[in-house]
């Protein structure tokens, strides 16, 4: 199982940017999708949810109205729009998807850095 994610970059304030996760070697239809979060020294921080036909999103507060989460199960690809970016945006983006079946299922990216900075 292979998680990608791009589109990580520097933006200024109030900018934007469109984060992509590429997944492989799992049924993505399956997957609960989420991104999330880290800076240096603080505990991974949950941003956002997809369910898996996309219907269903769940954001948290301190993303809600800015940030939107997207899936196209033809392309195994989970997206997240970042608009209005502020510079405590900065951080490193992980992209999870999760599935219970006999066990759970678990698997994370390996992150892509967004610096919000003038």
């Amino acid at each position: 199982v292979q998680l990608v994610e791009s589109g990580g970059g520097l933006v200024q304030p109030g900018g934007s940017l469109r984060l992509s996760c590429a997944a492989s070697g799992l049924t993505f239809r399956s997957y609960d999708m989420r991104w999330y979060r880290q800076t240096p020294g603080k505990e991974r921080e949950w941003v956002a949810t997809i369910g898996t036909t996309g219907i269903s999103t769940n954001y948290a507060d301190s993303v809600k109205g800015r940030f939107t989460i997207s899936r196209d199960n033809a392309k195994n690809t989970v997206y997240l729009q970042m608009n209005s970016l502020k510079p405590e945006d900065t951080a490193v983006y992980y992209c999870n998807a999760e599935a219970y079946g006999l066990v759970r299922y678990d698997y994370w990216g390996q992150g892509t850095q967004v610096t919000v900075s003038s």
